[in-house]
């Protein structure tokens, strides 16, 4: 089974930034996230449509 949410850390890694800039996209709602207590997670489908975006805008 494939992994549907990623820690903060996983989600930086995979995305190749720092946490850093991790939150930072977080902040400014580019980054989907979901809260189950006091952990965020991102899911998995949410780094593509980041990326989508990201790439929207750089065209």
């Amino acid at each position: 089974m494939s992994e549907l949410v990623l820690t903060v850390d996983e989600a930086a890694e995979r995305l190749r930034v720092s946490r850093w800039t991790l939150y930072n996209l977080i902040r400014s709602n580019q980054l989907r996230t979901v809260k189950i207590g006091r952990r965020r997670l991102v899911p998995v489908d949410a780094l593509t449509e980041c990326l989508d975006r990201l790439t929207e805008v750089a065209a």
